[in-house]
């Protein structure tokens, strides 16, 4: 998903033909999994678990992008699945409202020209001086029309004091111990303490889930300010805690 989201948001260029074979096959996995929620509520049972939330995570960008109505048409049982989980309190307490594209993005081309922004029609001042009903009030509409312009550019200075809008992505991971004696709580809290970024947010709980022979790997998680942290830097800091993961 990533190097297709990269592309269509302009934070990498890659060739068109490249892009396209990147998303039909995106799309053709995206496929199956709407074979496997044919006549399901969720990926895993009757209730939301941490495998809808991964996945559905996951795809939060897509929508956002490259899934457009044709395709979620095309794709009726992720889509109301996906519908499903972004509409429920718990991921909108932590996502907000997403949007999904109607018309599908292209990958970004840093050659296409720029469109020049179109100029705003002068309105033309019909003359009224043979209304004038009630004598000279030149004075009076030179006050008027001073105060009038003195609110214009209050409205304007208030539109530009509005915080720019921050975008964020709420990411899950996994994380496998080196080996069955090493402690997933002292791995945790490692983790939250030594990896710091600016932008990057910890989640202070997390899961311990068994993978097999008596091994159990940590599920957490963390927020990030998407202009800020990569999530690929993150892995590569949990990485180099060879001693341990």
């Amino acid at each position: 998903m990533f190097p297709v989201a990269y592309a269509a948001l302009g934070h990498k260029v890659i060739p068109k033909d490249q892009y396209t074979n990147a998303l039909k096959t995106f799309k053709s996995k995206v496929s199956l999994l709407n074979d496997q929620l044919k006549g399901k509520h969720f990926l895993v049972g009757n209730n939301l678990t941490l495998a809808d939330v991964m996945v559905a995570c996951s795809l939060v960008v897509a929508y956002q992008t490259v899934f457009d109505y044709k395709f979620r048409k095309a794709m009726p049982h992720v889509s109301t699945w996906f519908e499903k989980c972004i509409g429920l309190p718990s991921f909108v307490r932590r996502l907000g409202y997403v949007k999904m594209v109607d018309v599908a993005f292209d990958a970004f081309d840093p050659n296409a020209p720029v469109k020049a922004p179109v100029a705003a029609k002068k309105e033309t001042k019909k003359d009224d001086d043979d209304l004038d009903l009630f004598g000279d009030d030149s004075e009076d509409d030179g006050a008027a029309k001073k105060a009038a312009e003195e609110a214009k550019k209050n409205a304007v200075a208030k539109k530009k004091e509005k915080k720019p809008v921050i975008a964020m992505s709420l990411i899950m991971l996994e994380v496998k111990p080196i080996d069955d004696q090493t402690s997933l709580d002292k791995l945790a809290a490692r983790i939250f303490k030594e990896i710091i970024m600016d932008g990057l947010y910890w989640k202070t709980e997390y899961k311990k889930e068994p993978v097999a022979f008596g091994i159990f790997k940590l599920i957490c998680g963390f927020s990030c300010e998407d202009e800020k942290v990569s999530v690929d830097d993150v892995v590569e800091k949990i990485e180099e805690l060879d001693d341990m993961v």
